[in-house]
């Protein structure tokens, strides 16, 4: 890989090559491309499972029938032993385990997941990709947090317009700090949303 440096006296110095055995460089273009071509064989071994891969962002979702939770685990440690011989770690700190059951009948009790001998912390919510999925798969988190967020960012706007700037600021303001809060994901969220829960 070759990276371009610059100074004051001459601007086409060109730094010493520098070869790469692992990993892929913070802030290049190409990093989240290399890595998806680096993970591309890291597929679902059971048809009731999928895993969801988006840069180094990865999901195991799993479909348990019947009480049966042999295929979700063992897709687990197929993704765990995966890692191992590709020379990537799971951050099982960051790792997170959420259960969504819609049935109706007496809540059922899951075997802990563990990964490197660490239980999985299992949690009623979590973030990805900017969007709070809960396990009852409502979205009152999510529609209260950007809510939340809208608020603070209002009073920055009013700040704004009490020194009397031009309404073309003013709008643009909104619609980058505000609107595209408001807007993010909304193709997810929004048909399926009960309201926003007051405070």
């Amino acid at each position: 890989m070759m990276e371009k440096t610059t100074n004051q006296t001459d601007h086409n110095c060109v730094s010493s090559t520098l070869t790469l055995s692992i990993g892929a460089p913070q802030g290049c273009v190409l990093s989240p491309l290399l890595y998806s071509l680096y993970t591309y064989d890291c597929t679902a071994t059971s048809s009731s499972n999928i895993i969801v891969k988006f840069a180094d962002d990865t999901v195991v979702v799993g479909l348990i029938s019947d009480n049966n939770e042999r295929a979700y685990l063992e897709e687990i440690k197929h993704l765990e032993n995966w890692c191992q011989e590709n020379n990537l770690l799971l951050n099982v700190s960051k790792t997170k385990e959420l259960i969504v059951d819609c049935s109706k009948k007496q809540e059922r009790h899951y075997q802990p997941v563990r990964i490197s001998g660490t239980t999985v912390e299992r949690v009623d919510s979590f973030r990805y990709l900017g969007v709070h999925i809960s396990q009852d798969l409502s979205w009152s988190r999510h529609t209260n947090s950007l809510a939340k967020k809208a608020r603070q960012r209002l009073y920055h706007l009013r700040r704004l317009r009490d020194f009397r700037l031009p309404s073309k600021v003013l709008r643009n303001f909104y619609t980058c700090t505000i609107e595209s809060i408001l807007t993010g994901n909304i193709t997810v969220w929004f048909g399926n949303r009960q309201g926003i829960d007051r405070e």
